[in-house]
């Protein structure tokens, strides 16, 4: 039997199965990850001669991951974008400031410490380790993030850990351009100002400034030109879908990232503040929910395929490098590292302590580790390759497990002790809400 075609059937029944599944999963304390990762591995042991999946043996297998990795990547900050109900505003956002000036920097320090120090890495290596694993997961975290836009419910983890993952994804470029800059440098110098001034400061301005002028560009396509769809969204006897929606909104998504990267600046910063821009305009229109379901319909395919295929990446032995220094520093990434930097960069937030709590351990991590590995290997020379494969898969591997059981039952944990609500001054969560009338009622049902 052609190895293809099983994969192809096995890949429509896990598309099918995917529909309504989460909610089933939930009952039992799994995750979709959890259930299609141990798919994919179960059907890659079958006598089916598939072809093996390991990046670390296999540049071919590397590049292909980047790619996928990169596509899913951006189709989730998108759908973050997008679903953010809360207005832009420092007084509205000031609480994820210390998640990425501290926790983010405290976590890629002591990654690349125990890199360096517990398993014999190179400066290089180590920093590459540290970057690969310090952001928290758009793709993976979907349990855990603010719902479609229009709910408007005010939820400070939801939001923190949203944000969060939308920002650091892109945040860890830096220190992966640091980590392929520093091959073969034995001291400081001048290429530390150069990775400073264009690495950090200018390729983050960058990506910022694109997005932002993407997505005004895109609302004005949309909301301003006086043509197209979305004023008809909002009409009673309008169903509110049709093909324009995924187009302007794939199209502008994929301009955001792409002209980003034309001018040296970070594409995931570019897709997220250009969703995020983009959804602060006309905010009461239910055009954003039509967008947002396309995209996450997108989203959705993607993940289905990347976790089977990291499934296959555990069946084709990407593991067998795994040493118990790499295996105790994902433990302690996942378990000590993430909750106590967490903790160190939220200890003056006015959530409640359950709130802190949860947005301290909830780090999820997943594709966009996988990404950054991918392509710190095809722009660098790093060793030893299978070794930083195994640490980062099997970080991953126990972030799946450990979030994906913990992940719903810490969130009610807090809601249930008010402890996802600040206990300050309310945000203005106005103005974000579905507009009055038929629309509203339908957002609502939805």
């Amino acid at each position: 039997m052609d190895p293809r075609i099983v994969f192809i059937a096995a890949f429509g029944l896990a598309l099918m199965a995917a529909v309504g599944l989460e909610k089933v999963l939930s009952k039992f304390w799994l995750s979709l990850p959890i259930v299609y990762v141990a798919i994919g591995w179960a059907l890659f042991q079958l006598p089916f001669d598939f072809p093996s999946l390991n990046p670390a043996q296999d540049g071919f297998d590397a590049i292909a991951l980047e790619y996928i990795t990169e596509f899913i990547v951006i189709a989730s900050l998108a759908a973050a974008g997008i679903a953010i109900d809360r207005p832009v505003s420092w007084r509205n956002w000031r609480q994820i400031a210390p998640l990425l000036i501290i926790s983010m920097p405290l976590t890629i320090a002591a990654v690349a410490f125990l890199g360096w120090w517990g398993l014999g890495l190179s400066a290089a290596s180590a920093i590459l380790l540290g970057a690969v694993l310090a952001p928290t997961d758009p793709v993976l975290a979907r349990s855990v993030q603010v719902g479609p836009p229009g709910e408007s419910k005010r939820h400070d983890v939801r939001f923190s850990l949203t944000v969060e993952a939308g920002m650091n994804d892109g945040l860890a470029f830096p220190f992966t351009y640091l980590a392929i800059a520093a091959i073969g440098m034995a001291s400081l110098g001048a290429w530390t100002l150069e990775w400073f001034a264009i690495d950090l400061v200018w390729r983050i301005l960058a990506g910022t400034a694109v997005g932002w002028a993407v997505g005004r560009a895109g609302a004005w396509y949309v909301f301003e030109r006086g043509e197209g769809d979305a004023k008809d969204a909002d009409r009673p006897e309008n169903p509110g879908y049709s093909t324009s929606e995924g187009l302007v909104v794939l199209g502008t998504l994929l301009s955001a990232y792409g002209l980003a990267e034309i001018v040296e600046g970070y594409g995931f910063i570019a897709v997220f503040v250009g969703a995020v821009t983009a959804r602060q305009r006309e905010a009461r229109s239910r055009y954003h929910r039509i967008t947002h379901h396309f995209i996450d319909q997108i989203e959705q395919i993607v993940l289905v395929l990347v976790l089977l295929a990291f499934g296959a990446m555990l069946a084709s032995g990407v593991l067998e490098a795994l040493t118990w220094p790499a295996a105790l520093i994902g433990l302690a990434l996942v378990l000590v590292i993430r909750p106590v930097a967490g903790l160190l960069g939220e200890w003056k937030s006015p959530l409640p302590w359950p709130g802190t709590l949860a947005i301290a351990f909830l780090g999820v991590r997943g594709m966009g580790s996988i990404y950054y590995l991918a392509y710190g290997q095809n722009h660098g020379t790093f060793a030893p390759l299978d070794l930083l494969w195994a640490t980062v898969t099997f970080t991953i591997l126990v972030s799946i497990v450990v979030h994906g059981i913990s992940a719903g039952p810490i969130i009610r944990w807090a809601e249930r002790r008010a402890g996802h609500v600040h206990t300050g001054e309310d945000e203005d969560m106005a103005g974000l809400a579905p507009g009055p009338g038929p629309g509203r009622e339908k957002a609502a049902e939805a």
